[in-house]
């Protein structure tokens, strides 16, 4: 079966098309970073009408690189929720249009269920049961996968995600847009240690996780004296380290609390370098292994929603006729 994706849950428009036998054909992602730069963020009214713009120009494209035709198309999967209300409307409206006119089963599918399908896509996939640490500008979790919605919560954040403070760190510490990026790029040119930061619910005991207290101390050294460039890329490495240090800690607890072996790493947060590194030393050390999606699909994107929505086809029984349909901009990974 060829099953069209379709992600519109914030700031990416992405459109993909997976074959269940030949795998993924093609895919295609518009970014609108430079839309809300002026701003600062997203703003949603912006992005909902970007998507409006970019998903039939998209469609065409995609189905030109893979060498389909419209007609070949047998389910039509998107992304529910969560995320920003109108944004979702846009890629589930389209979706249940065009599933209707094609007469096709559509697939309602969760964000968050796509990143940690991802790395299946790869060459080398997990197999099921893993760990999968999701972690992203919204979400910062722990979960235990035992197949295709069988999803166990372990730990997860208790106020900001870990992107989230990535990115708030970056626009506190004058960096530009996106700050995640922004952040992890100086970090480079920066040593760790140099600005003592706390590192939150390291040695709590359990597999959860805070990060509000982390930008606050940046905050107060930001107060304290107007930090030169030198000392901005020494907080941003001490900053990073903070962050991926409990994340990897975390992480690696959690392999070794359910007596697992493979870890996998969906979300946006999941390219940044630093922490690819410490989890690969850190499991090698325990004779465990991580997997993770290819770089271009570690930001949100088609593919993921178009394999995951394959999946629930496959294992889970989950489509449905086109025609009703709602987005559930607020959606707990473990009611799928």
């Amino acid at each position: 079966m060829l099953v069209l994706g379709i992600e519109s849950s914030c700031d990416e428009t992405g459109l993909a098309l997976y074959d269940t036998e030949r795998g993924l054909l093609a895919h295609a992602v518009h970014s609108q970073i430079d839309l809300h730069e002026a701003y600062g963020g997203v703003v949603p009214e912006l992005a909902s009408r970007d998507h409006i713009r970019r998903v039939v120009p998209l469609l065409r494209g995609v189905l030109d690189k893979a060498g389909c035709r419209r007609e070949e198309i047998g389910a039509v999967a998107y992304t529910a929720g969560p995320g920003l209300a109108g944004a979702l409307l846009v890629g589930a409206g389209f979706a249940e249009a065009l599933a209707l006119a094609l007469n096709v089963p559509a697939v309602p599918v969760h964000h968050l269920e796509g990143h940690l399908l991802s790395p299946l896509l790869s060459a080398d996939p997990p197999r099921f049961p893993f760990v999968a640490l999701l972690v992203s500008g919204g979400h910062t979790q722990l979960m235990r996968v035992s197949g295709v919605g069988q999803y166990e919560l372990l730990g997860e954040t208790l106020d900001d995600a870990a992107g989230e403070a990535f990115d708030k760190t970056a626009k506190l510490l004058g960096l530009g847009y996106p700050g995640g990026p922004q952040l992890a790029a100086l970090a480079v040119r920066g040593r760790p240690g140099r600005h003592a930061l706390p590192r939150p619910m390291l040695h709590s005991g359990d597999l959860n996780f805070s990060f509000s207290g982390l930008k606050t101390a940046v905050l107060t050294r930001v107060r304290e004296r107007s930090p030169d460039e030198g000392e901005k890329a020494d907080l941003c490495a001490e900053f990073q380290a903070a962050i991926v240090e409990v994340l990897a800690a975390k992480a690696l607890a959690a392999l070794k609390a359910i007596a697992l072996k493979q870890l996998v790493v969906a979300g946006g947060v999941g390219a940044n370098r630093a922490l690819r590194a410490a989890l690969d030393a850190g499991a090698q050390g325990m004779g465990a292994r991580v997997f993770y999606p290819e770089l271009d699909l570690c930001t949100d994107n088609g593919a993921m929603i178009a394999f995951a929505g394959a999946q629930r086809l496959t294992f889970a029984a989950a489509a449905k006729q086109a025609g009703g349909f709602g987005v559930r901009p607020r959606w707990n990974l473990q009611e799928v």
